[in-house]
């Protein structure tokens, strides 16, 4: 069964048409991928479906009730919000029935009058009810769970309005994800998640009883979640029933089908060409003209004109030329570290740190948000300075290096003169290399605030291409770049002749292009002589009782009491079944007070279940931190 339609939907920007008459079904818990390249109309779509955006002609049915969870922006939040306000936000209705339970409970309590205690019980049980069926006493467990999974702990207790743009994006995924909408759209979820935490959300997509779809650059996760394609390419969509190494191949597969079906209708059409014109000759050169031959040559031009010609398929989109420039080699050790240390107050992100990158390595930095990753990079370029040990460059390195967040210095800038300020060459030249980055005529004098994150990246690996570099540094390259380019960017690198160190969450790209992966974990480098995939699976062999916090601990931590002595450490388990007990203890007093109509019985029951949910309330905070 459907749960959303479209029907030849239409949409303009700026006189500009993005695609037109686009109809297409999303069938009842499908796992979608929405792919294309940048600005073919993939996130216009997502604001159509949910409603922030209308087409211009065309409607979109979404079956009746049902609700489409999609972040279009940062919502507003009053200062003094914490994080965890924002994600108890989602549970708001419930929250409200919480309160007026507790609220009744104090009158039923101290309720004298009978007639008014039954009524009192009567909406009483019907709200407990509604209450438990709609998961009220699961809430603080699921935020929990989507807390721990998307590693926003410690954005909790935040002020939301303090938090940056990357926070809130997580804190309003984790928002969307308790919701639990039945067509739950995702636009680059992964971008503000370390590798942990896509890898719980791909585990979390996979149980999801609802809808999915997700617009993403990253390979991996397509792979892992979806099971079928929307391909959006000029204007026009094509469904593939696969996951996205499925639909490389079978586009792969169609488009040359296609480029032979449109090879042979060129060479039947060229025929018929031949064919109209020699009848054409033929009927005047007889004496009288053969009216016939004229005749058979009209049908055969008309039969031409009805032909529903072929559309000659791209076989290769314009693609970024990435080719970097011959240098001089470094030395033979181009980055060391030795015995390095760095806190930030009394956080200490790791110590003891030993770092080696020879000449011609190929080295990956990985580890969880905030655990040095970054900070390792800056010490690299000396914008950051280390407590204890040795940092120190090479001979000879010459260094480029691509920022995650790329400034400059003057925004309103033209594009052109920002990159010939880092690049020596004359205007002509300069638009030449530009095109080969998809900057093609007039954008080339586009102000270079006025460009997209894609677009800034773009133009920084268009200026490293060119400088004299041997040492490549790279922080989440990857970030804002569509597959195409990705793609383009690995082919590049693989031809470098010279050093690469780089940050990345790209799983994809690290199993791709890195050799050698150090990972920061509980404030230890570790070093691995393989791919991000080996080294993960040593790291679980080597801290197999520190894994990752994408991963569910399965034993609370040890509880000490107020006299520092350590209670026996209890299992997930044991809590789920106490907490079993308890709710069907209360339920049996839930059905007693139901039938009872001795007031003093009443009052005895309310101060036993009073003790109960106290006790329940004090296992889920239990529940809580074992998650």
């Amino acid at each position: 069964m459907n749960l959303c339609s479209t029907q030849e939907l239409s949409k303009m920007f700026g006189g500009h048409l993005i695609f037109e008459k686009l109809s297409f079904e999303i069938p009842e818990g499908a796992r979608i991928g929405l792919v294309g390249r940048n600005g073919t109309g993939k996130t216009t779509i997502f604001k159509l479906l949910s409603g922030v955006e209308t087409p211009d002609t065309g409607l979109v049915h979404l079956k009746k009730g049902a609700k489409v969870g999609y972040l279009a922006q940062i919502p507003q939040y009053p200062d003094g919000t914490k994080g965890l306000d924002v994600l108890r936000s989602a549970f708001s209705e419930l929250l409200k029935t919480g309160e007026r339970l507790k609220e009744l409970e104090g009158r039923m309590g101290s309720e004298g009058d009978p007639d008014k205690l039954n009524r009192l019980l009567e909406e009483y049980g019907k709200l407990q009810d509604a209450f438990t069926l709609s998961g009220g006493y699961e809430i603080e467990a699921n935020i929990a769970k989507i807390s721990n999974g998307l590693e926003i702990n410690e954005l909790l207790e935040k002020d939301f309005n303090q938090c940056s743009g990357g926070e809130q994006t997580k804190l309003c995924l984790g928002l969307i994800l308790l919701q639990k909408p039945d067509l739950l759209l995702l636009d680059e979820p992964t971008n503000h998640l370390d590798i942990g935490a896509v890898e719980w959300l791909e585990d979390f997509l996979k149980e999801y009883e609802g809808t999915v779809m997700c617009i993403s650059h990253d390979r991996y996760f397509l792979d892992n979640v979806i099971t079928k394609v929307f391909d959006l390419e000029d204007g026009e969509l094509t469904i593939y029933h696969a996951n996205y190494t499925g639909f490389v191949k079978e586009k792969e597969e169609r488009l040359l089908l296609e480029f032979q079906a449109y090879q042979e209708q060129q060479k039947k059409i060229k025929k018929m060409k031949e064919a109209i014109k020699r009848l054409r000759e033929w009927a005047n050169q007889a004496n009288p003209p053969n009216e016939a031959l004229h005749k058979r040559a009209r049908n055969m031009e008309r039969a031409l004109e009805r032909m529903e010609k072929i559309k000659r398929p791209v076989l290769e989109r314009k693609k970024m030329g990435l080719e970097f420039e011959e240098t001089d080699r470094s030395g033979k050790v181009v980055y060391s570290m030795k015995g390095a240390a760095k806190s930030f107050g009394e956080k200490t992100l790791f110590s003891d740190a030993d770092m080696l990158v020879h000449y011609k390595d190929r080295t990956a930095i990985v580890g969880q948000n905030g655990t040095g990753k970054s900070t390792i990079i800056k010490m690299l370029l000396g914008d950051q300075k280390w407590d204890a040990g040795e940092v120190k460059l090479g001979s000879n390195v010459k260094l480029g290096y691509l920022s995650q967040q790329f400034t400059v210095a003057d925004p309103d800038a033209r594009l052109i003169d920002a990159f010939r300020e880092e690049v020596a060459v004359t205007e002509g030249d300069a638009r030449h290399i530009l095109a080969k980055f998809l900057f093609y005529g007039p954008n080339v004098f586009r102000k270079v605030g006025q460009l997209s994150g894609g677009e800034k990246m773009r133009l920084r690996l268009a200026q490293l291409m060119h400088q004299d570099i041997n040492f490549l540094v790279l922080d989440e390259p990857t970030n804002h770049l569509d597959i195409d380019s990705r793609e383009v960017l690995e082919e590049a690198l693989e031809d470098f002749k010279g050093t690469i160190l780089a940050v990345s969450h790209d799983r994809y790209f690290l199993n791709k292009l890195f050799d050698k992966t150090y990972w920061i974990h509980e404030g230890k480098l570790y070093s691995f002589e393989g791919p991000y995939s080996w080294a993960k699976k040593k790291l679980a062999e080597l801290a197999p009782e520190k894994e990752e916090k994408a991963v569910v601990k399965k034993q609370t931590p040890p509880v000490r009491d107020k006299e520092e002595r350590h209670e026996p450490v209890i299992s997930i388990e044991e809590v789920e079944t106490e907490l079993e007990e308890l709710e069907a203890q209360l339920s049996l007093i839930e059905e007693k007070l139901l039938v009872s109509a001795d007031l003093e019985v009443l009052q005895e029951l309310y101060s036993e279940k009073e003790k109960l949910e106290k006790v329940r309330d004090e296992k889920y905070e239990l529940l809580e931190k074992c998650l």
